[in-house]
C-alpha cells in the first residue's frame, strides 16, 4: 500500500509541475524555456517583424536571412544579485542561447533589409524580392 502511495505522489508531483530528481528546470525565470516571441506583419512591399529579446545586448543577437528562411538567435548572459550592507544574500546566474527560425511566403531582398534594436525589441524590415515578369523572347 505504501509503494502505491509513493508512486502516486511521484506522478502527481511530475504532472503538477514539480520536479523529480531527474527532471531539471531552468534556474532563471519561471522555469519555462526561453523563447523569442515574434509578430510578423505584411505589406505589399515588405515584411515587418518585431521580436522580443529583452535583457540581451545587440552584439549578442544574430539575424540570418537566406531566401525565405529567417533565423533569429541570441546569447543570453544574465546575472542577478542582491546585497545588503556588503553581505551577499542571493545570487543567480543564467547563460544560454535561444534560436528561432521560420519561413516567409516570398524571398527577402537581403540588400535592402534593415534591423533595429531598441528597448528589448528587435525590429526587422524585410523587403520582398521582386520577381521579374515573364519576358517573351524573339526567335531568330
Amino acid at each position: 500500500m505504501t509503494s502505491l502511495t509513493a508512486r502516486r505522489a511521484f506522478l502527481d508531483e511530475f504532472i503538477n509541475g514539480g520536479s523529480p530528481s531527474f527532471y531539471v528546470r531552468s534556474l532563471h525565470g519561471d522555469g519555462r524555456p526561453a523563447q523569442i516571441r515574434v509578430d510578423v506583419k505584411e505589406t505589399p512591399e515588405a515584411y515587418t517583424l518585431h521580436a522580443e529579446v529583452p535583457g540581451v545586448s545587440k552584439e549578442d543577437i544574430q539575424v540570418n536571412v537566406e531566401g525565405k528562411l529567417v533565423t533569429l538567435s541570441a546569447e543570453i548572459k544574465q546575472q542577478d544579485s542582491q546585497s545588503e550592507g556588503g553581505k551577499l544574500l542571493r545570487s543567480e546566474r543564467y547563460y544560454g542561447a535561444v534560436s528561432r527560425s521560420f519561413e516567409l511566403p516570398v524571398d527577402v531582398d537581403n540588400s535592402a533589409a534593415k534591423a533595429k534594436y531598441e528597448n528589448g525589441v528587435l525590429q526587422l524590415t524585410l523587403p520582398k524580392k521582386t520577381v521579374a515578369a515573364a519576358q517573351r523572347l524573339t526567335i531568330e
